[in-house]
């Protein structure tokens, strides 16, 4: 062994656990979390069954599939919690997800993809559907959702604009096999579903909900109702966000509905595609146990409610913060707002929400679930209550940190007036372009270029462009600011600092790649 190699053998020991000890360390520290998974790690959310079921013999639970007494055979007990999530729901029927919503959202474009050519989609839908959509190989046309133009921040889809969308598409022939939009918000604003509904079922379409948010809706007068019981054909539900199952647990609901007999079979057939054979059953058991949480839980929820309303007067009585929430009545696509999301305008501390969440986590141990430019986003699950006076106390501590330069990554000059800039042209199926010969090019030969991929800043991940668009001047400038600023992030980058792009080869033609997959390409 060389010298070289025997200090990077050293500097690399395989005596460490560096992953492992940083979550052991994160756990004996005073935070407060406001922020995914709902149980918040604090009394009173954790479930109190989940609670003894992760204590008690953590590793004697941890079992393979196919266990007669755990999920093999007629009437099995994980059947039986499929079943009772089903009831709680009001579903026809209730898959259990272990790869999150991201997996209910790829699931749902590969059983409608099974039913058409095209899908009318919310174009601030998650990246995940949009992987959906490259695998299933959709031809999306999108419905715009109401933008908070001052905030950059997409709310939802109206009904009349959904109606105008669907007249466009049928008048241009479209093959459609569905609809998609969003409720609620990452902010909590919620769409009217049941209009919604009526629009798609009236064109003879199913129509689909991601809310990944809602999990909780319809368990407690206080909080909004659910999508399912609202016309809804295929709800997609994030349990671990607001419903306090572990990370990356949840489900997928079917509504008794129109579409009930087309859809259940695609669903079941795209599901074994997605799911793993080999599904964890802390997680399986997590969601069984977040059923029975909510449930019988409307008092939990109930606390975190005036928890929230306690949070919101704090925010109300500062100086120098606002509520995004006060904003919603200029927006007709919000109906209601969940309570159990408190978004805060921070754009009076001078300093962006991507710094402030930053330092308010890494200096001061609070952890939001998201940042803007603009505004924090504080989630309360049912039954946590958060102390309300240390939140509001370290955004305005994190402002004086920001200010006096105390910080190691400013955000740049700028960032805090960007808004969300629109889409470029639609040249290629987001499929086509995915599998299509690429490139990468420097950032400022970017502009023009097709996109080979899905490119969403984080928070929140809703993409700013899909594999087939054409990529803007203002799309590449977002980007990059976004990845330069204090906290942001670029899911699908190339680079962490988006400098690459990842293009369609010049002079490639979407039916040239269809020829070369048959084998007889010219």
């Amino acid at each position: 062994m060389t010298n070289d190699s025997a200090a990077s053998s050293d500097a690399h020991s395989q005596d460490q656990t560096p992953y492992a000890d940083a979550l052991d360390a994160f756990a004996q520290r005073d935070l407060v979390r406001v922020i995914v998974p709902g149980h918040s790690a604090q009394a009173g959310a954790v479930p109190e069954r989940l609670d003894r079921f992760m204590a008690d013999r953590p590793f004697a639970k941890d079992w393979t599939p196919l266990l007669t007494g755990l999920d093999k055979g007629d009437d099995n007990p994980l059947d039986r919690a499929k079943a009772l999530a089903a009831d709680a729901w009001g579903a026809r029927r209730v898959w259990f997800l272990t790869n999150g919503a991201s997996q209910g959202n790829r699931v749902a474009a590969l059983a409608l993809g099974c039913l058409a050519s095209g899908m009318i989609s919310q174009r601030s839908s998650h990246s995940s559907f949009v992987d959906g959509l490259i695998l299933s190989g959709l031809s999306p046309r999108f419905v715009l959702p109401g933008i908070d133009v001052e905030r950059g921040i997409a709310h939802g889809v109206s009904p009349a604009d959904l109606e105008d969308v669907l007249a466009e598409s049928a008048a241009a022939g479209d093959d459609v096999a569905g609809v998609y939009v969003i409720s609620p918000s990452y902010f909590g604003a919620v769409a009217d579903v049941e209009g919604l509904a009526s629009v798609a079922h009236r064109h003879g379409l199913p129509l689909v909900v991601d809310a990944a948010w809602g999990a909780h809706f319809g368990f407690s007068p206080l909080v909004p109702e659910n999508p399912l019981r609202q016309g809804a054909d295929l709800v997609v539900s994030s349990t671990h966000k607001l419903g306090q199952s572990l990370t990356q647990s949840a489900m997928l609901h079917l509504a008794e509905g129109p579409f009930a007999d087309l859809l259940e079979p695609l669903v079941e057939r795209t599901f074994n595609l997605e799911q793993s054979t080999s599904e964890n059953t802390w997680l399986l058991a997590s969601l069984d146990i977040a059923r029975h949480h909510l449930s019988t839980g409307a008092e939990a929820i109930a606390r975190s409610v005036r928890s929230a309303d306690a949070l919101r007067a704090a925010v109300r009585a500062s100086s120098a913060l606002t509520l995004v929430e006060d904003s919603f009545g200029q927006f007709p696509d919000i109906v209601a707002m969940d309570p159990l999301h408190v978004p805060i305008d921070v754009s009076a501390l001078g300093t962006s929400g991507y710094e402030l969440k930053e330092i308010c986590a890494n200096s001061l141990g609070v952890y939001f679930e998201a940042a803007t430019s603009h505004a924090v986003i504080a989630l309360l699950g049912a039954g946590a209550e958060p102390d309300v006076e240390r939140i509001v106390s370290s955004l305005e501590e994190a402002a004086r940190i920001a200010g006096e330069g105390l910080t190691d990554a400013a955000t740049p000059p700028g960032v805090l007036q960007r808004t969300l800039p629109p889409a470029g042209r639609s040249v290629l199926t987001p499929r086509a372009a995915f599998l299509a010969p690429s490139e990468l090019v420097p950032a400022a030969l970017a502009v023009g270029r097709v996109s080979s991929d899905t490119l969403a800043a984080y928070p929140p991940g809703i993409p700013n462009v899909l594999p087939g668009e054409e990529i803007t001047e203002e799309v590449v400038h977002f980007l990059r600011d976004t990845a330069r600023s204090h906290g942001g992030f670029i899911r699908g980058a190339v680079t962490r600092d988006s400098s690459l792009f990842r293009v369609v080869r010049s002079g490639f033609d979407g039916n040239g790649a269809e020829r070369r997959r048959r084998g007889d390409a010219r």
